[in-house]
């Protein structure tokens, strides 16, 4: 497992080169039994070399762009990159015009001399908390992998590219979980920020009232970096608060129910252990919870908005769709603006609520996933896959609903199928839960 600052610290030392990371990056991603065909939709491996070696040579003369300049990283496939199309993990937009311009997060992450390796495999138009793509194949999570897991969606890819050290870190984006359901399916870690922190132009959208661009890396530091960089503000490891003390709302409802045996065992442990360290676990019931089911009706702001965006290229292309992406879409025809304005005052209760409930607490703790990645066969029937996939978002969705920060940390023993644990911040809080979560992952990560 190599980190950003890791890296980062062995160029400096010149011990390392961008061009040797980009290699080993590039060596993994075309391993023939590997998973780079399913986890890469587009390999940038020209470019790469390219920027790596200038990287190098600005180095020797001391004037790297940033600490952090050479270090590679993936970007999910619906990110506006200049002279190449767009596709969003799907065939009807294999063709379209390239992109005139770079999406602000990607020039961002070119700026500060952190290089592109290629473009990560994701559900098609991100509309999965499990993963599947039915165009490009499926990369599978690193658990079981001869029982053939999903990854966890919908920034497949993403996940996959860091677990198995394709990348060093990965960009990806968080509707209702795609950045913290893979990061806790693949074992790494993933943050979805406040979603008006990082500029969101330049990515296919799914629901513009939810949507948030989110790292996956393999620590809290590494996460805090990438995040930095694409909101513009000045990258440095979080420093982490001392545990005792601290306060974790821990929900009687919902997130804690149904839960796996595997994920209960894991979970409970993790708790044991911030307790014993003297963080108090505070039990309570969010009555905020109680308006979930108004915040999603007909489908929700995904379905909705999705289906706005979507509505043209539908009746031009609808055939060329995964049908289970495009049923979920068109989902949105049903909702008239009335029922779209109700969602918008469910969800404003919904936020206040939970901010005077959470008022006393440093975090909400709850299980990322309610359940270990299933099987890829465990999918095959239609309300086998739609059941599975609700239970892998009931948990993550809830911070995309609450317009807060959320990180999912892994917290299983090495042995064990892959658990996250997920805290829940504030709205804007982002830099406060990025210290929690560096103390909560030393004391939960075994």
């Amino acid at each position: 497992m190599r980190t950003i600052q890791m890296a980062a610290a062995a160029l400096a030392a010149g011990e390392t080169s961008a061009r040797a990371l980009v290699e080993t990056c590039l060596e993994r991603i075309a391993d023939p039994g590997g998973q780079g065909a399913r986890a890469f939709v587009r390999v940038h491996a020209e470019s790469a070399r390219a920027m790596a070696t200038a990287i190098d040579a600005l180095r020797r003369a001391g004037r790297a762009p940033s600490p952090f300049a050479g270090i590679p990283v993936s970007l999910k496939d619906l990110f506006d990159i200049g002279g190449e199309p767009t596709p969003a993990g799907s065939r009807v937009l294999a063709d379209a015009a390239p992109a005139t311009g770079h999406a602000p997060v990607v020039a961002r992450l070119l700026a500060a001399g952190l290089i592109p390796i290629g473009r990560t495999n994701m559900a098609e138009f991100a509309y999965s908390g499990l993963g599947p793509n039915p165009h490009f194949g499926t990369p599978l999570s690193p658990w079981d992998r001869a029982g053939q897991r999903v990854p966890g969606g919908s920034s497949s890819g993403a996940a996959v590219s860091v677990a198995d050290g394709m990348a060093i870190g990965a960009i990806g984006t968080d509707t209702g979980g795609s950045c913290r359901i893979p990061a806790a399916f693949c074992g790494v870690t993933g943050y979805k920020p406040t979603a008006r922190r990082i500029p969101r132009e330049g990515a296919v959208p799914l629901s513009t009232t939810l949507d948030s661009i989110g790292p996956l890396a393999n620590s809290v530091a590494c996460c805090a970096i990438l995040d930095a960089v694409m909101a513009g503000e000045a990258p440095a490891p979080p420093v982490a608060p001392p545990l005792a003390g601290l306060r974790l709302g821990l929900p009687e409802t919902v997130a804690c129910e149904a839960l796996d045996a595997d994920v209960a065992r894991a979970f409970e442990r993790a708790l044991g252990r911030l307790e014993a360290a003297g963080v108090r676990i505070v039990r309570r019931r969010f009555t905020a919870f109680d308006l979930i089911g108004e915040v999603t009706a007909l489908g929700g702001f995904s379905a909705a908005e999705s289906f706005a965006w979507h509505r043209e290229l539908l009746a031009r292309a609808g055939a060329g769709y995964d049908p289970r992406v495009r049923g979920r879409i068109e989902r949105g025809r049903e909702q008239s603006a009335a029922d779209y304005l109700g969602l918008v005052a469910a969800r404003a209760r919904m936020i206040a609520r939970m901010d005077a409930e959470t008022a006393d607490l440093d975090a909400v703790a709850m299980p990322t996933v309610p359940i270990v990645p299933p099987r890829l066969d465990e999918l095959a029937d239609d309300e086998a896959y739609y059941r599975i996939n609700m239970q892998s978002l009931r948990n993550t969705s809830i911070a995309n609903l609450l317009d807060r920060c959320a990180i999912s940390l892994p917290c299983q023993a090495p042995d064990e199928p892959p658990v996250g644990f997920m805290l829940v911040g504030e709205t804007m809080g982002d830099s406060r839960l990025f210290r929690l979560a560096a103390a909560i992952e030393a004391a939960v990560r075994i």
